[in-house]
């Protein structure tokens, strides 16, 4: 397993040990040691979550505010998603930055997210499949979203035309 830091240094591409061979391929999705040293520290995962979703949709940008604030650790399993992570951590150099990433079932790669940015994907190919695991539990008290439109921002998403957001806490700063 291989942490390759991005633009903003503590959003990391994560490089798994595949094996393939005629039968196919095989890889350690996760594995707690080998992650912990890629990303230079200990995260205790609580939970995976799944969602599936049509061409051109969004997810996110979602966030949770302390004491609820998630790292996530994002994976594709089917398909190929456009990834946007936006740091939102106030005392940070590239605060109101965001970096992007291509991660799909055929590359592989997963992005790791820690705590203090916003989240959030569009689906590239007809559908998609996308696993994630997070360190903190969901909280509807906590939970915040930011407009992945918003022009300040300027995220350059791939797809223009039928974008659809699926939120249904639109515009909850």
């Amino acid at each position: 397993m291989k942490a390759i830091p991005l633009v903003i240094p503590d959003v990391k591409i994560i490089e798994i040990d595949l094996f393939n061979d005629e039968r196919g391929f095989f890889f350690e999705s996760y594995n707690n040691d080998k992650f912990s040293k890629a990303v230079n520290r200990n995260v205790n995962f609580i939970q995976d979550n799944h969602s599936k979703s049509k061409k051109g949709v969004i997810r996110g940008l979602h966030y949770q505010v302390l004491p609820y604030e998630q790292a996530k650790l994002i994976r594709v399993v089917s398909g190929e998603i456009f990834d946007v992570a936006f740091d939102i951590r106030h005392n940070s150099p590239t605060y109101g930055h965001y970096v992007t990433a291509i991660l799909s079932s055929e590359n592989k790669r997963q992005l790791w997210v820690p705590e203090g940015f916003a989240h959030g994907f569009q689906i590239l190919t007809d559908y998609a499949e996308v696993i994630y695991k997070v360190n903190n539990a969901y909280s509807i008290f906590h939970e915040k979203t930011i407009n992945p439109f918003d022009k300040e921002i300027n995220i350059n998403w791939p797809i223009k035309s039928n974008v659809t957001w699926q939120d249904k806490k639109m515009f909850n700063n």
